[in-house]
């Protein structure tokens, strides 16, 4: 079975909300196996916009990154981010 991986492009706009957001969404991507492999460290803008906080998860499959944006603990944590920054969140399945 294939992984998946999150990939979020964002802008902080109320880092104390935010700062919640990214405490409980920790618990909930780790709850469904998920792992940071990339978490607001140095990068290169080269096309779209620019997002200076770059996240990339690693998730055991494509289901199990599904599963954990839907989930209630999830949902719970993104409540805290809704209005606290300007994001796009994909999720990819890795080749294999």
């Amino acid at each position: 079975m294939a992984t998946a991986l999150w990939i979020a492009h964002v802008k902080v706009t109320d880092p104390a909300a935010y700062g919640e957001y990214a405490s409980r969404a920790t618990k909930a991507i780790a709850a469904h196996g998920g792992v940071f492999l990339a978490r607001g460290g140095a990068y290169e803008q080269l096309e779209g916009p620019d997002r200076p906080r770059n996240v990339v998860a690693r998730f055991p499959s494509l289901q199990a990154a599904h599963d954990c944006y839907y989930s209630a603990a999830y949902q719970e944590a993104l409540s805290f981010a809704k209005g606290a920054a300007q994001r796009e969140l994909c999720i990819v399945e890795e080749a294999g």
